[in-house]
């Protein structure tokens, strides 16, 4: 079967935090890489109203197989109640890059 890769998407209130949850989460070798960017704004629904706020985006990138202990360790590490974890496919990468994520995560 062919290797899926996403990459995954986690908000965080602060640059610390998405500093401190791509850190951890490449020591686990669970994730090959981590962008943060921001700040952004945000505007959500929380608590039956609209609200917004400034926050870091995580883009990590790694494989679908890995999904579910990344969004465990995300929960673990985050301060939100909610924390956003979605994983996009990846359709299409050079193969090399692709070979780098796979060699830059746990077997």
């Amino acid at each position: 079967m062919k290797t899926q890769y996403v990459i995954v998407l986690v908000t965080t209130q602060n640059k610390q935090e998405a500093e401190t949850m791509a850190q951890s989460l490449l020591e686990q070798k669970l994730i090959a890489c981590a962008n943060i960017l921001g700040p952004m704004t945000s505007h959500f629904y929380w608590s039956d109203k609209i609200e917004k706020a400034e926050e870091f985006l995580l883009l990590m990138k790694s494989q679908l197989n890995m999904f579910d202990k990344i969004a465990a360790a995300v929960n673990k590490l985050h301060s939100y109640d909610v924390p956003e974890v979605l994983a996009l496919p990846i359709v299409v990468g050079s193969e090399a890059y692709l070979s780098w994520l796979d060699r830059s995560l746990i077997r």
